[in-house]
């Protein structure tokens, strides 16, 4: 299959994507903040740190697997399938997807990403009237949230989330994308290590290590939302906290948005670059 002019287009943006991702520079505030947290686990012993992170991926691995093989996520599995046979009547398989164009492909994610993001925004509005039951459910509404679109993309782009290396893969991706801006470029690095080292879809050879300390930026700033919601919620116009449901929206919209982002442009560089390789 021969690159279009638009795949060409596709793959000079997805350059100019990564680009910035190298560039970026951290600033005063971001660098203060960094040693402040690496002073503060410095504090806690190594084991204590494993034992965690251990259990902290643990729990995310059964997540991803929960999703995975819920009627919900076939569901949509198969919706994508039916979509794409609007296009190609000869789509059976999720690996059939890739003879679709790279425009079909972007408006099938589009549909599930955008549907995803629509429920951050509207979990961030639950989240944003300060009710307790509401504030502690947003954390795991929205892990679950973010990890079923970036799973949805993958499987979109003709990538099988239920073989094990696509399945840590996607969980790869999503931690990336939830990375601070000034790790993401090493974490692009190590999926691209990962690729090059693939041998097998049914095979995965590279750390099945996910989270440590820096993941943890990313609950800071829940944890900051949550004070700013609990901090305007007593504002009320016509009964509702409106500022305090305007900031949950807001930042889990974002926050959808950034982790959408970033698996669509992953995913779309893997079905450029194995369609190059077909050549």
């Amino acid at each position: 299959m021969n690159w279009s002019e638009r795949d060409k287009q596709v793959w000079q943006g997805i350059k100019a994507w990564r680009e910035e991702l190298y560039e970026y520079e951290a600033n005063d505030l971001e660098h203060t903040y960094v040693k402040w947290l690496d002073y503060a686990f410095e504090s806690i012993p190594e084991d204590v740190q494993d034992q965690f992170f251990q259990r902290l991926d643990g729990w995310l691995f059964h997540m991803h697997s929960l999703i995975q093989g819920s009627q919900m996520q076939n569901d949509a599995r198969e919706r994508i399938l039916v979509t794409a046979r609007a296009f190609n009547q000869d789509i059976q398989t999720v690996e059939d997807l890739h003879h679709l164009t790279i425009d079909q492909l972007h408006y099938i994610a589009e549909q599930h990403a955008g549907r995803h993001r629509i429920y951050s925004l509207l979990q961030g509005g639950v989240t944003g009237t300060g009710g307790l039951v509401a504030l502690g459910s947003d954390l795991p509404a929205m892990l679950v949230i973010n990890l079923r679109s970036v799973q949805l993309i993958a499987i979109t782009y003709g990538f099988d989330v239920q073989t094990p290396f696509e399945m840590m893969t996607s969980l790869k991706v999503f931690h990336a994308a939830t990375l601070p801006a000034r790790l993401r470029a090493l974490a692009w690095e190590d999926l691209m290590e990962d690729l090059n080292k693939k041998d097998s879809n049914y095979f995965y050879d590279g750390s099945e290590q996910l989270t440590d300390y820096t993941w943890l930026e990313g609950s800071m700033k829940q944890a900051l939302k949550a004070m700013a919601i609990t901090m305007f919620k007593g504002k009320k116009w016509s009964g509702l906290p409106l500022v305090s449901i305007a900031i949950g929206a807001g930042s889990n919209y974002q926050l959808s948005r950034k982790i959408t982002d970033f698996a669509e442009k992953y995913y779309q560089y893997r079905y450029l670059r194995d369609k190059k390789n077909e050549q």
